[in-house]
């Protein structure tokens, strides 16, 4: 089974009902699975903070969600994530692609994969960095996580996990 079925596999277990995505090379495997998956109404977003705001309401809608995005992004999600989701408990996986580490090719993501971890520490948001194909098998029980203590999740997946850049 692929990486990309895998993880769609594990929402499909754990009732996510939708699935918010801003474009990422890293993550287009996934996203077509997500699109393919009669279980799991794909909603695309301009922005992370809109993709959360969409989150929010099927949570409040009593839908299971879940983001896919970049983490160069998450600095402008830092507000919806502090005034709506953590304030609300609001249990949101985030799958985020952890593009900056060493061998990254653009120089602009650099600089966000500094400030990464520690913005997402600072917010006390728990944080799984993959690195190996294996380790997601963790992926199911960080979900039972999320939903079950209703906060936001962080799991980073960096090149290497997807087999390079």
């Amino acid at each position: 089974m692929s990486i990309d079925k895998k993880i769609v596999d594990d929402f499909v277990k754990n009732k996510i009902e939708l699935v918010t995505t801003v474009p990422c090379k890293q993550l287009a495997g996934v996203i077509e699975e997500i699109d393919a998956c009669k279980d799991i109404y794909h909603i695309p977003s301009n922005k992370e903070d809109e993709g959360m705001g969409i989150c929010a309401g099927a949570f409040m809608g009593g839908k299971r969600s879940a983001i896919i995005m970049q983490n160069t992004a998450i600095g402008v999600t830092i507000n919806t994530l502090a005034t709506l989701t953590q304030y609300y408990r609001m249990p949101l996986p985030m799958l985020i692609s952890y593009r900056g580490e060493l061998g990254e090719p653009v120089a602009c993501q650099v600089e966000m994969a500094v400030h990464t971890k520690a913005l997402l520490m600072q917010m006390n948001i728990p944080t799984y960095h993959f690195h190996q194909q294996s380790d997601v098998e963790e992926l199911n029980k960080i979900l039972e996580y999320s939903f079950m203590s209703n906060k936001p999740v962080a799991i980073l997946t960096d090149a290497s996990f997807w087999g390079g850049y």
